[in-house]
């Protein structure tokens, strides 16, 4: 394979995103852009006026985002994103077999493009990719080596490997595979450069943490924090939508399992597991097998914890398909015409889901509706609360929130009775607007009746906007 096909694999992925550029920003991605546009401000919440379950490094990219074009230099970001992964998967597959390798940079082009996997939008896990892929890369460089390099490449490895959970922050692959070839390096005769390796790893991944949550300190963001956030708050989120949320949340797992099943990823991580059976045929490079049958096992288990099922999780499995496909490639050929079906399914599959998806862009036209009000009838000072989730709707209206959950889990979660929300409304700094996604504030998971009844005192239906009442202060203080 020349590096002509690799652009052109590369150029196509990219190309597959550009219907989605100028897209309405999904709900996910108007919050971050909304927390990350106001982090340094001294707001009093996690990331300034905001609460959110992320880890500081997605809010940095999405600051960027809102210094580069907003919406559309997020979206550009994300296709950065897509071409740095499909010229890491390149040079990943150079580096285990010694030679070009054809389906490794296929892969990662295609399930980085099909909408299946939830694409054309920005989130944690397609950001995160190129990070475990430049980790893994960076592993294999050091452990095909005994030079001193070697030891260089390892601190780079931990570097990447730990940025990518510090995107988001179950994405621990890079570590994952590390921990495996430090257990088969302590096997072999080569044991005390494993450890010094390991040591490497260890001490890169630590100061780039290290330094990460520094930048969040300076910004207002304390680390002591953020291990609720990004750790605790997961386990009791899976508690409430376990308890709370089950229809709901089954029919998208269902949905979720059909996508990765019309998207042929199931089929060749199938035919790669049959072609893993002969031996290595590569003697310098470390054996990938293992590493690459635990990283999609993790993967696996990633997105099996994940909790709501969204389709944008499918992403995460693309580091351990490109990983099993780079450890097939170290093996002599088997199975050809059947790879060969399985890429081209997988292939006519993303162009067919871009095609459709292209042309059923999502439009969020609620969500736009009850922005343009709320933009139309603002004065200078107002402020507005969504009830609950679709932070697009503050952000798109050019309003601050003085409610600092903007999503509708951490709400739940951390707000159920709505004990904050109530004193917010009764406040003297009570928003000006609230949007409520239908006729009340109830919903699952939350009792509202407290909130409800003050939102009915202090507040008046002011306009509906498809399927949001749009309720308005009656009075100030």
């Amino acid at each position: 394979m020349t590096r002509h096909l690799t652009w052109l694999v590369a150029a196509a992925a990219v190309l597959a995103w550009t219907p989605f550029i100028a897209a309405p920003v999904s709900p996910d991605e108007g919050g971050f852009l909304l927390v990350a546009s106001q982090w340094q401000a001294a707001g009093g919440s996690l990331y300034g006026h905001y609460w959110v379950d992320r880890p500081p490094l997605l809010i940095t990219i999405f600051d960027l985002a809102t210094h580069v074009g907003g919406a559309i230099g997020l979206r550009l970001i994300g296709m950065l994103a897509v071409l740095a992964s499909v010229f890491l998967a390149d040079r990943l597959g150079r580096l285990a077999t010694g030679r070009p390798t054809v389906v490794p940079v296929v892969v990662s082009g295609t399930f980085l493009a099909t909408p299946l996997f939830g694409t054309g939008m920005v989130n944690g896990e397609l950001l995160a990719v190129p990070l475990v892929l430049a980790g893994l890369v960076a592993l294999l460089h050091a452990w095909s080596s005994t030079s001193p390099g070697a030891l260089g490449w390892a601190a780079l490895a931990g570097a990447a490997a730990a940025a990518a959970p510090l995107v988001k922050q179950n994405v621990l692959d890079a570590l994952v595979v590390a921990g495996v070839l430090v257990l088969q390096g302590l096997r072999s005769a080569t044991r005390r450069h494993t450890l010094a390796l390991a040591a490497a790893v260890l001490a890169g991944a630590s100061l780039a943490t290290l330094g990460c949550l520094v930048w969040a300190d300076a910004r207002g963001t304390e680390p002591s924090l953020l291990w609720d956030a990004v750790v605790t708050f997961r386990g009791q989120a899976a508690a409430v939508i376990d308890s709370s949320s089950r229809d709901s949340t089954f029919q998208r797992f269902l949905q979720l399992v059909g996508a990765a099943a019309m998207s042929g990823a199931p089929l060749l991580l199938v035919v790669m597991v049959l072609r893993l059976r002969r031996r290595a045929e590569v003697a310098g490079p470390p054996d990938l097998r293992y590493p690459a049958l635990v990283l999609v096992l993790w993967e696996l288990a990633a997105v099996a914890a994940g909790g709501s099922y969204w389709l944008h999780y499918l992403i995460g499995l693309v580091p351990g398909l490109v990983l099993v496909c780079v450890a097939a490639g170290q093996r002599p050929p088997a199975l050809r015409q059947l790879t060969a079906a399985v890429v081209a399914l997988a292939c006519t599959s993303a162009v067919v889901a871009t095609a459709f998806t292209a042309d059923h862009i999502p439009r969020y036209a609620s969500d736009a509706a009850a922005a343009a009000y709320l933009r139309a009838h603002r004065r200078a000072g107002d402020t507005v609360v969504v009830g609950f989730g679709h932070p697009d709707i503050v952000w798109d209206s050019g309003m601050h929130s003085p409610y600092d959950l903007l999503w509708s889990l951490p709400v739940r979660v951390r707000d159920p009775r709505l004990l904050q929300l109530t004193q917010v409304l009764s406040g003297p700094d009570a928003p000006t607007w609230v949007v409520v996604d239908g006729s009340s504030l109830a919903t699952w998971g939350v009792d509202a009746t407290t909130a409800q009844t003050v939102l009915d005192e202090r507040y008046r239906p002011a306009a509906a906007a498809g399927s949001y009442e749009i309720w308005r202060l009656r009075r100030r203080g």
